[in-house]
């Protein structure tokens, strides 16, 4: 498990000293919103194909145990090993036992969420093995030792020059900055790693349970390799990551694609049913399932957070989010950033009184909700992880004194009164061109960054009783 979430204010003004970053994290999700837009609008009745995706989510959570012995037992019969982690401690042991296996000094990845959940990369190199990631974003930000930004384009906050820094840095010579020489570089440093590397890591975008396949949606070349080329293929899957049927896969590769990067279906869709077989030519000789619960298992238990085991990880909540969109993903502090990480961070971490704030980075607009393409009520979870919160003790001091003082004030019309007339007088310090700026805590970390509008020397009330209304 991650540290904490200590820094969050640190981070957030981070991200706002970052000019370059909060520019190319809003052209970028612009675009991939308004791709999503055209091809949903193409495809028509968007609202019933998430109405189908949430039907089909909810039923899977409702019979997890069902579909996840059914998956188990037929890749089993296909040749694959299927492993169970609890923690995210147990899932690394299996997958050192593994590596120990086959003595691996280099192990090639391909994008892997729940890899990056548990510190896969960190934890290997401490013990002296190479883990590279071929996904060129995952690349980019392994050698920058960077999170993801986002969940679909996780180097979004690089500019091609840090790029190229990044890359020279790498391999000591001078690297042009644009893109088709950065692509060269990378393609020529990970080519060999294909053919050297003895595992290969995968993530899962879909389990099929019947009859049994792990399904791979990638827009680059590399996710095919990573499972075919190494003799062995490892794959990392939560185990909520399962649908019944292909029928129900065909469904989610009509909504995934569309919602993420605004395509009608990825460059990539790989279904592996197994280790390579008997006389055919491709495929991994040896494949290991580490099925990950790592707190699912505890959402899933609590019907207060349970519809965001739905999540697919698409990342359109992130490309409509207001709060996002200036801060960039790394604000968050840990692997899942946006509206989602918001919601899921706490509830994975078990950790409201460390990670519970991130529950404050949202406007409660309702974008993300609108958003979803299996309907969670992201919105919804936030005002409830805030409420657990507060109620746990896990605030401040300070904060809890605060709205005590504010809710007997304001609860009291005399009281009321006075705070609006002293709050009208206190302003005058603070007030440039009809707006304020600065002012004291906690005024100011509003003002720091947008206007904040002055306190009217009449209330309502006021104009009300003298018929101006």
């Amino acid at each position: 498990m991650a540290a904490g979430n200590r820094d969050l204010h640190g981070r957030i003004q981070s991200a706002f000293r970052h000019p370059f970053l909060r520019k190319a994290v809003k052209s970028a999700t612009n675009t991939l919103r308004d791709r999503k837009n055209v091809v949903t609008h193409d495809l028509g009745h968007w609202e019933d194909w998430r109405n189908l995706g949430m039907q089909i989510r909810n039923h899977v959570i409702e019979n997890l145990d069902t579909y996840l012995q059914q998956f188990a037992k037929n890749m089993l019969q296909q040749g694959a090993q299927v492993h169970w982690a609890v923690t995210a401690e147990e899932a690394l042991s299996i997958f050192q036992t593994i590596i120990d296996k086959h003595s691996a000094k280099l192990v090639l990845k391909s994008k892997s969420m729940v890899s990056e959940e548990l510190h896969v990369n960190h934890v290997l190199e401490d013990r002296g093995i190479h883990a590279v990631e071929s996904d060129l974003g995952e690349y980019i930000i392994q050698l920058a030792g960077e999170t993801p930004s986002h969940i679909i384009v996780p180097a979004i906050h690089k500019t091609r020059q840090e790029v190229a820094d990044l890359f020279e840095k790498d391999s000591g010579q001078k690297q042009q900055p644009d893109t088709a020489s950065l692509t060269r570089y990378a393609r020529q440093k990970l080519r060999q790693m294909f053919l050297d590397a003895p595992i290969g890591v995968s993530g899962c975008n879909f389990a099929v349970a019947d009859p049994g396949a792990v399904a791979l949606f990638t827009n680059e070349g590399n996710g095919r390799l990573v499972t075919s080329v190494p003799p062995v293929h490892v794959v990392f899957m939560g185990l909520e990551r399962i649908v019944p049927t292909f029928r129900e896969l065909d469904v989610m590769a009509k909504l995934l694609p569309r919602s993420a990067t605004g395509q009608k279906i990825t460059s990539y869709m790989s279904v592996i049913r197994g280790p390579k077989g008997l006389g055919e030519q491709d495929g991994a000789q040896e494949m290991h399932i580490i099925i990950v619960d790592n707190g699912r298992t505890r959402i899933l238990a609590n019907p207060k957070y349970q519809e965001v085991l739905r999540c697919i990880r698409c990342g359109s909540c992130l490309n409509v989010c207001p709060v996002y969109r200036q801060v960039g993903g790394h604000t968050y502090g840990w692997v899942y950033s946006g509206p989602i990480g918001a919601v899921l961070t706490p509830l994975l971490q078990n950790d409201l009184k460390n990670w519970g704030e991130t529950a404050y980075l949202t406007t409660l607009c309702g974008a993300c909700t609108e958003a979803c393409p299996t309907k969670i009520p992201l919105h919804e979870m936030l005002i409830q992880l805030r409420l657990e919160r507060t109620v746990s003790g896990a605030t401040s001091s300070l904060e809890r004194t605060a709205f005590r003082l504010w809710s007997e004030t304001w609860g009291n019309p005399t009281l009321y009164k006075l705070s609006m007339k002293g709050g009208y007088i206190g302003q005058k310090p603070f007030m440039k061109e009809g707006h304020l700026e600065g002012g004291p805590t906690p005024l100011s970390a509003w003002t720091n960054s947008r206007y904040f509008p002055p306190i009217a020397k009449e209330t309502f009330r006021d104009r009300w009783r003298k018929g101006e209304i």
